[in-house]
């Protein structure tokens, strides 16, 4: 079991949210796991950063290799199922993650598929006071578990190069996404171990908007992922009321 008490004493994260992925660090890479919903819903999430990625950086689709040439930052990697698709697509991509677990996790799995992928045991902090900055910086279902959204946000904004991106998913605070994110998919579906979202933790686009805002960040965007349980396909959609990816560019 992955040590979290440094890491976590020193930075903007839980320790219980840390130790509790720690723990199912084993089952990043089956898809009928405990993350069997971010399996389900990989494939959308990956065609809007795939094409929100190639419209930022004006590069041509459809393109086997859109992404060559660019630096990205996966912040909250857990086992490498965004960073693994974002090397296929030719980025050049470091994944970081404060549990070791899940870096052991992510490696594992990244060897065996042939993947070149800087994994590291580490935090944004850390990162971010090495005066690391990437094209693209990613924090996916990451914002919901930090006490303090507004600080993370602009510390995530810190580790972008000027005229780069910075692209977040996470959960809006409406009574829709309680019935549907805790309850339905907690505690009905049984997707997710109970107590994985606490509810008072999600941001709202408009407090996304602020954070991102006050991280001088411009050209703010959204997009809503939802769920279709009748044919069990998730989909990009204009409605941002449960799960929504907020994007924004630097000056």
């Amino acid at each position: 079991m992955a040590d979290t008490r440094d890491t976590a004493a020193s930075t903007n994260l839980d320790p219980a949210e840390i130790e509790r992925f720690a723990r199912i660090a084993g089952e990043w890479w089956d898809p009928k796991g405990k993350f069997a919903p971010l399996h389900r819903l990989g494939p959308a999430r990956m065609t809007y950063l795939r094409d929100r990625l190639a419209t930022h950086f004006e590069r041509k689709l459809p393109a086997a290799k859109p992404l060559a040439g660019l630096r990205v930052l996966d912040i909250g990697c857990g086992g490498g199922l965004v960073s693994e698709p974002l090397a296929r697509l030719g980025a050049t991509v470091t994944g970081i993650d404060p549990a070791a677990d899940n870096i052991a996790a992510a490696r594992a799995h990244a060897a065996t598929s042939g993947l070149d992928i800087d994994y590291r045991c580490t935090t944004a902090e850390d990162m971010a006071a090495a005066g690391t900055a990437f094209d693209a910086v990613l924090c996916l279902e990451v914002v919901e578990h930090v006490p303090d959204p507004g600080a993370f946000i602009g510390l995530t904004a810190e580790l972008v190069r000027p005229g780069g991106i910075l692209i977040t998913s996470t959960i809006n605070r409406t009574m829709k996404a309680w019935l549907l994110a805790i309850i339905g998919a907690e505690y009905v579906l049984r997707w997710l171990p109970a107590g994985t979202h606490r509810w008072e933790r999600f941001v709202t686009p408009d407090e996304m908007a602020r954070h991102m805002a006050a991280a001088r960040l411009y050209e703010i965007a959204f997009e809503g992922l939802v769920y279709d349980p009748l044919s069990d396909v998730w989909s990009l959609s204009p409605d941002t009321d449960v799960n929504y990816f907020a994007s924004a560019r630097k000056p």
